[in-house]
């Protein structure tokens, strides 16, 4: 009965208790320990005592120190990669996952003061580096529901999509898909792959339609299997999805654009006058 007893109280896997000349194992149900240890680890990780690149403890390490089964051990650095923090490549030990983020000023990089003066409001987020365009698309269209819905106009009606992707170097970082209604679009270059010098809103700008107020929605979540593929993300990163409204003066909305982000890459920046 104390054998029996000595048993179910549970103690650590490496414990042992000896009663009358038998060795009886008292293994401590530590199935749910792995969170603590994730939490630690990752608390680790945000005082920097492990910087991006640093290789963290392995499944052996965490075993003896935290005395838990490798079940245990193994589900605790499954809850940080899932949650974006280390990265794993095959035969290869676990490190801290490093982040290169790209500061997105919304607020100066939507100023007229940019793409008015033919800039790229990419030169505002990226001073470093010149990002790549990938799988340009531009294409007229007819409205479905949900983008109609979007840009105040009926199912339908025709507009052109712009679609594209942006890598810094080898890595995907945003997804953009804009619609601008056709009457205005149509026989500009916002119609064309290449919209000269300030982009959309410059060519806007040519025909009297220069947007003077945007409104962006930003939420956060986690990616489909095509976003994944699409931007190269890894396991449990989240993606932020900005829908962004640009009107004319006269209230009119004269394009929508719908990007996903990978949120590793980012840092959203926001300026607000008092």
């Amino acid at each position: 009965m104390e054998v029996k007893r000595l048993v179910e109280s549970g103690v650590t896997d490496r414990a042992h208790a000896r009663l009358g000349g038998v060795l009886v194992s008292r293994k401590r149900d530590d199935s749910a320990r792995y969170e603590e240890i994730a939490d630690e680890l990752r608390a680790r990780i945000g005082s920097g005592e492990y910087a991006p690149g640093d290789r963290i403890p392995g499944e052996n390490e965490i075993m003896t120190t935290f005395e838990v089964s490798r079940d245990t051990a193994w589900k605790a650095l499954q809850v940080l990669r899932d949650q974006g923090l280390t990265e794993t490549r095959q035969g290869a030990p676990t490190r801290v996952r490093k982040f290169e983020r790209i500061v997105r000023p919304a607020s100066k990089r939507l100023s007229r003061e940019v793409w008015g003066a033919g800039k790229s409001m990419w030169s505002v987020d990226v001073v470093d580096k010149q990002p790549t365009p990938l799988d340009v698309q531009v294409l007229p269209v007819e409205l479905d529901q949900r983008v109609a819905r979007l840009l105040g106009m009926e199912e339908g009606q025709a507009a052109i999509r712009r679609s594209r992707r942006y890598a810094i170097g080898s890595k995907p970082v945003l997804r953009s898909v804009s619609h601008i209604p056709a009457d205005l679009a149509e026989g500009t270059p916002i119609a064309e792959e290449n919209t000269g010098p300030g982009g959309t809103y410059a060519r806007l700008a040519d025909i009297g339609h220069a947007p003077t107020v945007f409104r962006e929605e930003v939420r956060s979540r986690m990616p489909t299997k095509a976003e994944k593929e699409w931007l190269k993300i890894e396991r449990g990163t989240p993606v932020i999805e900005i829908v962004r409204y640009a009107a004319d003066v006269s209230g009119r909305i004269v394009e929508v654009n719908e990007m996903v982000l990978d949120s590793s890459s980012y840092v959203l920046e926001y300026v607000i006058p008092s």
